[in-house]
């Protein structure tokens, strides 16, 4: 397998706007028409919605807004709805069974659960976790804050090109290691893992793979079954949802999980891991962010089931999203931009359009106020990665500047991010 192929890149050069439908696109974001003139460049904490899905939210308020588990109509169509949402969910990423999707309130309570549940699973010969320099902090100080008999953890660093390599992972992988946590694809710099290769690593010592894939999914095909992870978080508000969170876990190992439940709870996936009520019209809103994405792979002519029209629509984005990352890579070279990470526009692969720069000499806060009064949307700070700003050298403090693209912006954007920052660089 050549490297990360495994992201099913088609990413060739020389795409433009006209081939990908960006018109149309942008037609399903009332927000975007809304906003006038002002550019969304922080996609990364928050990507906008389809109507459909505030269509979705509104509907189940206005028709279903009560709880599950009765006998009349209106709470059997609640029941029905998370069912359905459960399968469109399992269907985007390729579960084996909609039962090893569970719905909460967002990645980061999961991650908790999830580890405090491991935490009760260790045994002294098997106490080892290993954890990143690279991931957002959730996925760090959630597993850090465990204590049990023997416990330690390893560090996976990035190298210099701002990447986890696996192979610096597997000196540190042993009989003792218990769990693996690292990202898909790296929330501040960009950096795509190789998550298949990893998953071939871990398993080869009998330890278990935790994937924070927050900020993968907007950007390219999830394939759990081919990643063969163990366990995957997700956050709903990246992917063109309403704010949400879900866990997928292969069912063996939810169904081995020690969590809390109520004694009329079934000890049984995933009713064992959604503690109390999650808010149901996010979760009417989160399968419609994905029946969105189908009718992105529809219109661009996929035929087949649901999943071949979602891949088909997240191979597209994918290349889309290659374009606009050269573009903006080649924008901020041109302006003297340190890029912390992948920084040629000739490895695109290697990212998705989210991007982590400085200026010498210049103050991460002030572009990013110059470009707010100018109506374009991007953001400074430590990206809630404390352990990457000590790795880059930058302080909590000021930290550095981040825009984040998605399938919706578009190349004049960037033309006019480009003529603002020039005007700002000169002043």
């Amino acid at each position: 397998m050549a490297e990360l192929d495994w992201v099913q890149n088609r990413v060739e050069p020389g795409r433009t706007d006209a081939e990908f439908p960006i018109d149309w696109v942008r037609a399903q974001f009332p927000a975007l028409a809304r906003a006038g003139s002002f550019v969304f460049l922080d996609n990364a904490a928050g990507a906008q919605v389809p109507q459909r899905v505030l269509d979705a939210v509104n509907d189940h308020l206005l028709e279903r807004n009560v709880q599950r588990g009765g006998r009349y109509s209106r709470s059997v169509e609640v029941d029905r709805m998370v069912a359905g949402a459960r399968a469109t969910v399992a269907t985007w990423l390729n579960a084996a069974d909609a039962s090893e999707i569970c719905f909460g309130m967002n990645a980061t309570s999961f991650i908790r659960l999830a580890s405090l549940a491991i935490a009760q699973t260790i045994a002294p010969e098997r106490a080892e976790i290993i954890v990143t320099d690279l991931d957002h902090d959730a996925n760090i100080a959630t597993w850090l804050a465990l204590t049990a008999p023997g416990l330690s953890f390893a560090w996976w660093r990035m190298r210099e090109d701002g990447r986890l390599h696996v192979e610096d992972l597997l000196p540190l992988l042993s009989e003792k290691t218990r769990l693996v946590a690292c990202t898909a694809v790296a929330h501040s710099l960009g950096s795509l893992v190789d998550i298949p290769a990893v998953a071939r690593a871990v398993h080869g010592v009998g330890a278990e793979l935790f994937v924070d894939c927050v900020h993968y999914s907007p950007h390219a095909p999830i394939d759990v079954q081919a990643w063969d992870c163990d366990y995957l978080v997700c956050s709903g508000y990246k992917a063109f949802s309403p704010h949400m969170g879900f866990l997928w876990g292969k069912r063996e190992r939810l169904r081995a999980l020690p969590t809390f439940r109520e004694d009329f709870i079934p000890d049984e996936p995933p009713f064992k891991i959604e503690a109390g009520t999650f808010i149901y019209e996010n979760v009417a809103g989160m399968a419609a962010a994905v029946d969105y994405l189908e009718s992105l792979g529809r219109h661009m002519g996929a035929t087949g089931d649901k999943r071949a029209a979602l891949i088909h629509a997240m191979e597209a984005i994918r290349a889309y999203e290659a374009e606009l990352s050269r573009a903006m890579l080649a924008v901020l070279n041109d302006n003297g931009a340190i890029i912390y990470g992948v920084g040629d526009p000739g490895h695109v692969d290697r990212r998705v359009p989210t991007i982590c720069f400085n200026f010498e000499g210049v103050d991460p806060a002030e572009v990013v106020k110059r470009m707010a009064a100018a109506g374009i949307g991007i953001r400074d700070g430590h990206m809630y990665a404390p352990r990457l700003m000590a790795r880059l050298g930058l302080s909590m403090d000021s930290g550095c500047i981040r825009l984040s693209m998605v399938h919706y912006n578009r190349m004049e954007e960037i033309e006019r991010f480009a003529a603002e920052l020039r005007t700002i660089l000169r002043s």
